[in-house]
């Protein structure tokens, strides 16, 4: 089948629907066909460059170039590397908070109805999606990013951050977005010959800094002299993190414990997050003493030692996580907890051999893709009280409750939370019961 001729390029006047979910798209019309269009916002009136797409395309991608009438919501981006054509980072560097918000309830609102067959009601949602770190007031950039991967141009050694669905690079000389401490670093500032990407971390909490550089193919890592002490590693071409100097770890601060994440492994990268949602996991769960619990994509075990404290001596908690390096972190970190077991293993692989046939509670934060059907049907036989799902992304977590809704579970209260600012990203925590029987 012919690909069609390009279409890159061409510009249509156009009138903005509804937000899309993910990349910070809304939905437009020419002609019949539709366009995702990204800095724009719906109701506008926006001249719509194409950005992908040809005559044979089901769809075009294209950026909002002109606009010729304005939403309420709109004002100018504070980023002057935001908008078309520039840094892929920031979604809604155009929209005021409040705004940014609303766009974040209606995509909730329309994937819960059209994934879960749910109104926000029957999900227990209130309809707002939470502001976390107090209200901003418009134009003004919360920089709350602790952990900011930079590419590195080639020709000159300087850094940036890729453009919207590409590999081509943003010079950046301040992300707006990323931390006091990854600011204070100086990585924007300074060249960096020979290497490909840098890995920047500041943890909450502690002082601790970390930098992950990984060289260019047969490049030596250069000597980094940095602003302030850190910990340098390398990432070799197998994706083996290497010390080079200081710890191979970051001490993240959450939960009244301190966390050891080791090599750039996963934790919130908002400073309030971690405690945001294990306040949220917690109330919804509402563990007792002597329950038994299960902590599923577990990480270094954040959930897991706030469900130990709770369920105590009397209780058990098992955790279970994919990545060995995280596993080794959280028993480091659980150490001290006799009620906690962290095993290695895929969740689906794993809990299926484990012979558990019940329980009291489980939390589960999976990846991006959501837990699936199967793994949903597993946990809906183990007879939980109650359920908390933590999620990333509003379709997985959708599709994901209507698998649950099969196995026999409902959500009785759902909060969504803006733990991303700028971008279309945001952290939904549902706590799940049994469907009480007629």
């Amino acid at each position: 089948m012919p690909a069609g001729d390009p279409l890159v390029g061409e510009r249509y006047e156009v009138e903005v629907g509804a937000v899309a979910h993910g990349g910070g798209h809304c939905v437009a019309r020419h002609e019949g066909r539709v366009l995702f269009v990204r800095h724009a916002l719906p109701g506008e009136k926006v001249i719509a460059q194409v950005t992908e797409g040809t005559t044979k395309s089901r769809f075009l991608r294209a950026d909002a170039v002109e606009i010729l009438e304005p939403a309420k919501d709109r004002i100018p981006a504070p980023c002057p590397f935001s908008g078309p054509g520039k840094c892929g980072g920031c979604d809604w560097q155009h929209v005021t908070p409040g705004g940014q918000r609303k766009l974040k309830v209606a995509v909730l609102t329309e994937q819960l109805t059209k994934l879960a067959g749910l109104t926000a009601a029957e999900a227990g949602w209130d309809g707002s999606v939470e502001p976390v770190g107090g209200k901003l007031p418009p134009g003004e950039v919360p920089a709350w990013r602790t952990r900011i991967q930079y590419a590195v141009d080639p020709a000159t050694g300087k850094v940036g951050l890729r453009r919207n669905r590409s590999h081509e690079l943003e010079p950046v000389d301040r992300c707006l977005i990323a931390s006091e401490g990854v600011s204070e670093l100086g990585v924007e500032a300074r060249t960096w010959p020979g290497v490909s990407s840098i890995d920047v971390i500041a943890a909450a909490g502690s002082s601790d800094r970390q930098v992950i550089i990984a060289p260019t193919p047969g490049s030596q890592l250069p000597l980094v002299e940095l602003d302030k002490p850190v910990s340098i590693s390398r990432v070799d071409e197998q994706d083996l993190i290497h010390k080079v100097h200081g710890r191979s770890f970051v001490r993240e601060r959450a939960a009244d414990r301190t966390w050891r994440v080791s090599n750039g492994g996963f934790w919130q990268i908002h400073p309030e997050a971690p405690d945001t949602l294990v306040g949220a996991v917690l109330d919804g769960l509402d563990p007792q003493w002597g329950e038994s619990a299960l902590d599923l994509y577990c990480g270094v075990g954040l959930f897991a030692g706030a469900l130990a404290d709770r369920v105590g001596e009397d209780g058990a908690v098992l955790g279970i996580e994919s990545s060995k390096q995280a596993v080794v972190d959280a028993r480091h970190n659980l150490a001290t907890l006799d009620n906690v077991r962290i095993e290695h293993d895929r969740v689906e692989t794993l809990l299926p051999r484990t012979g558990i046939t019940s329980t009291d509670l489980i939390v589960l934060d999976p990846p991006r893709a959501g837990a699936g059907r199967e793994t949903v049907a597993h946990l809906a036989g183990l007879s939980a009280r109650r359920i908390a799902y933590v999620a990333c992304d509003p379709a997985a977590l959708a599709r994901d409750l209507a698998f649950f809704r099969e196995g026999g579970y409902q959500p009785v209260s759902l909060r969504a939370f803006d733990l991303f600012p700028m971008t279309h990203h945001f952290e939904c925590v549902a706590i799940l019961e049994p469907i009480a029987a007629d």
